[in-house]
């Protein structure tokens, strides 16, 4: 199982926000040449995580993107979600659900450790904020 580039990708680039939170809008350029993400992908990503709300642009010169929130209080789930749309290891357990539950659940051995797999990944990205993992969270450890 994989992350998609898209998460992997749009999560290093708000980290790089989160850092510079408060100094001000940071270009697409720069986050780009920082992290090795090619600008045009990087464009496409903000788009969606300034729609999700997790980011807002100024224009002009010395413009860029800036978090609309405190780094601590937005979690690597929020910036998955925005671009990749509901966490789901698979199928039966994908968080738009609706409350439905899978057809096979009962007749399915699996699905309990695609359960347990899914509540872990889901509880993991939750409780880590770009805070953490820019180190700007007070008492934060990224290693956690």
């Amino acid at each position: 199982m994989r992350l998609s580039s898209r998460s992997e990708y749009a999560v290093r680039a708000m980290v790089e926000l989160a850092a510079s939170h408060g100094a001000g809008p940071i270009s697409i350029r720069e986050v780009a040449s920082r992290e090795g993400i090619p600008e045009k992908y990087l464009e496409q990503l903000f788009r969606k995580l300034r729609k999700a709300g997790l980011v807002h642009g100024a224009r002009g010169s010395g413009g860029g993107y800036m978090l609309t929130r405190e780094p601590h209080t937005i979690s690597v789930a929020d910036v998955v979600r925005a671009v990749d749309g509901p966490i789901a290891v698979c199928d039966c357990t994908s968080e738009n659900r609706d409350g439905v539950q899978c057809h096979k659940r009962s007749l399915c051995a699996a699905h309990p450790v695609w359960d347990k797999l899914q509540k872990g990944i889901v509880s993991i990205l939750d409780s880590t904020t770009l805070g953490d993992l820019a180190g700007t969270s007070a008492g934060s450890d990224p290693a956690d």
